[in-house]
């Protein structure tokens, strides 16, 4: 009983300490999702091993060493978790409803599809049971592009850049899409939208939808090109001026450094902060759970609604937010601002990131483009 608790101690110390490194190996940045069923972990064990390991038992320096430093994980990992809860402070303000203009506000959905997810009329319904005003779909291909068509008439407004890669993204909208770009931000592989919307009011809104390529283990795919587009777009929308949404499925946990990296160097805030995890991913399994799929925003906006909605086929669910203008919650929510440390780590990582794309052979391109596939 004490070596099989004092192993579960060692694992959960390792698995809280990778993370703190700045690694971008795989092996290392895979700790950065399970943070909540870390922390559960690191709970139990911290009692079972007090009661059976110290209480009942006589430690020796390295028992009381184990327990201090399983004390130090447990303790970190609760610190992590406790800002996504109620307990914790709201980084966004609710909009006043009292001086509400519904002609101010945005109602936006954010979906991975899956690319390989067939369930279009499931997807379809829901969309329409929402009743967004912005639709931001992932991982489409053509047959998803044409399975969205079929909100033409309630959507008129479309940029459609469908791929059989996983890498295929559309916007639809009721309101116009005054502008937009396709752009790549790190790879020609990789796409993200750009685009300027018209609400009812008459005022315009930036949104950058993203979806960057994920460190994956199953081929060794560390985060470098991940970590540099989020570096990439946070540091473009910083210089946007007006209101400002991101969103997608950027394919890291609302927790993990990078996350907190772009928050910084972008100035948005997280929605969920104060209110809860709002885990997307994986839809199959409940025990295994993290928040994939993302809405930050500017200190334009307050917060009308912000939920998770039901499964539409996809291992990822969609979430939707409405945010309105409201100039009275400027003054109350406070911004991240970026110090001279972030803004250089940020260059790190993309001359990183950039060396791995100059120095890759035509050989390991054509394998990842398969993998992708």
């Amino acid at each position: 009983m004490r070596y099989a608790l004092a192993a579960s101690a060692l694992a959960v110390v390792v698995m809280t300490a990778l993370p703190l490194s700045r690694s971008s190996a795989w092996w290392v940045r895979m700790f950065d999702f399970p943070r909540m069923q870390i922390t559960v972990l690191a709970v139990i064990v911290l009692i079972l091993y007090a009661v059976f390991a110290i209480w009942r038992a006589e430690p020796s320096i390295w028992g009381w060493l184990m327990a201090a430093a399983l004390t130090v994980a447990t303790l970190y990992q609760c610190a992590r978790m406790v800002q996504y809860t109620p307990i914790y402070g709201e980084e966004t303000v609710r909009a006043d409803p009292i001086l509400a203009n519904p002609d101010r506000r945005l109602r936006l959905v954010v979906s991975n599809v899956l690319m390989e997810n067939r369930e279009g009329d499931l997807w379809l319904r829901t969309i329409r049971e929402a009743a967004p005003d912005v639709v931001a779909a992932v991982e489409t291909d053509e047959w998803w592009a044409e399975t969205a068509r079929a909100l033409e008439d309630e959507y008129p407004h479309a940029v459609e850049v469908p791929q059989d890669d996983t890498y295929g993204m559309l916007v639809r909208s009721k309101l116009p899409i005054v502008s937009h770009e396709v752009r790549h931000l790190v790879e020609p592989e990789v796409p993200s939208l750009l685009l300027t919307i018209e609400l009812r009011s008459g005022e315009r809104v930036t949104m950058l939808v993203l979806h960057p390529r994920p460190p994956r283990p199953d081929i060794q795919q560390d985060s470098d090109l991940r970590d540099a587009e989020l570096v990439l777009a946070g540091s473009d929308v910083a210089d946007i001026d007006g209101p400002v949404i991101v969103a997608g499925d950027l394919n890291d946990v609302a927790w993990s450094h990078t996350t907190s990296l772009f928050q910084e160097l972008s100035g948005l805030l997280d929605p969920r902060v104060g209110r809860g995890t709002y885990s997307t991913f994986h839809a199959d399994h409940w025990w295994l759970r993290y928040p994939l799929d993302h809405v930050f925003h500017s200190d334009h906006f307050g917060l009308v609604e912000l939920r998770r909605l039901d499964s539409v086929g996809s291992d990822h669910f969609p979430m939707l937010i409405e945010l309105e203008i409201d100039p009275a919650v400027e003054p109350l929510q406070e911004t991240p601002d970026p110090e001279r440390e972030d803004i250089i780590e940020g260059e790190e990582m993309v001359d990183e990131a950039r060396d791995l794309k100059a120095n890759e052979t035509e050989a390991e391109r054509r394998e990842r483009v398969r993998e992708d596939q």
